[in-house]
């Protein structure tokens, strides 16, 4: 039975004496095992890689908030005379928004400047806006005036007794209301406010703000811009006073450190506008960003589903003049639109068995390679010396 056992084994022995060793094996044996040690820890890494599979399909998960996280340094105009709006499709203002945004000022060189806090931003409605920074800079700035809370006068155009006109924006709108026609610069609450926008211009332009966090906003297409100027809405329009300064006198440049619409995915294009620096050539320069947004679904490999979307942008900048006939504002203007699709990348975990069998032919296949390489040679040698000493190699 031993002898038949024998007759089995694929792997015969020959008796030392009658093998050998060369110099030249020892070089193919040295070579060829460095080329098997490279190719086993690269085929490791590649198992521990996860392996990512991608699909398209319909986007059914209209429930989930779009969060946009910004961070944008505007260097030559101050915190106090730039505001942050966000608006609907319809162009009206998001209500109740859940945001963190903050505003930091920096001097003209981009630094922070030393002991000022960042100050959140009122991203409410425009009437709420106004009424905050009226409060906020009479109880500041004219500590004389009584800041408890009176009724203001609406001059004639109040609906009722009891109804109140603390605002500017609130006796414009009680005038429109009545299908009057307002005059501000009659109002003492529009001179009030008037005043208090003043004392903030001196430094308009000689600091720069960083504005950064997130805001949280319905899933559905909108826009948000940072602009120059007091914000207000009359008769549903949306507008900035920019007053006392001209349009021109804004340099808009900017830079985009972060932008991004969810979590931060690193193979996918989930942040293609990071540490972008626009520069304005000219005074009044309107910049435009289209972003067109793909959802995105990420699964790891533990079984988490992680909810982000990837962007394209479309740039455009333009002057606004009224010599050139281009309409709009200066200012920096995201419109961002939502696509029916969405795309899914799955987290999977490679297989053992195919790891094994690969350094297996990794192996097995650089061993044959190797000894077929070093036969070649040795035979070639031999011959070149056997004609060598019959002095037939010419």
């Amino acid at each position: 039975m031993l002898d038949l056992l024998k007759r089995l084994d694929a792997y015969p022995k020959t008796f030392e004496e009658f093998s050998f060793k060369t110099f030249m094996g020892a070089i193919v044996t040295i070579i060829s095992s460095l080329i098997i040690g490279i190719m086993i820890i690269m085929e490791v890494n590649a198992y521990l890689t996860p392996n990512v599979s991608e699909e398209l399909f319909v986007d059914t998960t209209r429930s989930h908030k779009l969060q946009i996280n910004l961070d944008i340094v505007v260097p030559k105009i101050s915190c106090n005379y730039l505001s942050v709006d966000a608006m609907n499709t319809a162009g009206e203002q998001h209500l109740h928004i859940e945001h963190s945004i903050y505003k930091r000022r920096i001097d003209l060189n981009g630094n922070n400047i030393t002991g000022d806090e960042p100050v959140k931003e009122l991203i409410t409605t425009a009437k709420d806006k106004i009424a905050e920074k009226v409060v906020s800079s009479s109880s500041t700035e004219m500590p004389q005036i009584n800041t408890t809370q009176t009724c203001g006068s609406c001059y004639g155009a109040a609906q009722n007794e009891s109804q109140c006109c603390n605002t500017c924006q609130e006796v414009i709108d009680a005038y429109r209301a009545k299908r009057w026609n307002p005059v501000p610069e009659d109002f003492v609450q529009c001179q009030n406010e008037k005043m208090s926008s003043r004392t903030h211009s001196d430094n308009a332009l000689k600091e720069g703000c960083q504005i950064y966090g997130t805001m949280e906003v319905n899933r559905m297409g909108g826009s948000f811009h940072i602009a120059p100027g007091q914000s207000f809405s009359i008769n549903h329009v949306h507008i900035h006073d920019v007053q006392p300064y001209t349009s021109s006198s804004f340099n808009t440049s900017h830079t985009i450190k972060h932008l991004s619409f969810g979590e931060r995915i690193n193979f996918a294009n989930t942040h293609p506008l990071d540490e972008l620096h626009v520069a304005a050539d000219e005074g009044a320069m309107m910049f435009q960003y289209y972003i067109k947004i793909v959802p995105t679904l990420y699964i790891k490999r533990s079984g988490e589903a992680v909810h982000t979307n990837q962007f394209s942008v479309t740039r455009h900048q333009k002057v606004v003049s009224i010599i050139t006939g281009e309409s709009g504002m200066p200012g920096i203007f995201f419109s961002y639109e939502l696509s029916p699709l969405m795309v899914k990348y799955t987290e999977t975990e490679n297989s053992i068995g195919h790891l094994a069998t690969n350094i297996c032919a990794i192996v097995g296949g650089i061993y044959t390679v190797a000894g077929i390489l070093y036969s070649m040679l040795h035979t070639s040698l031999n011959a070149i010396k056997k004609k060598i000493e019959l002095g037939k190699f010419s």
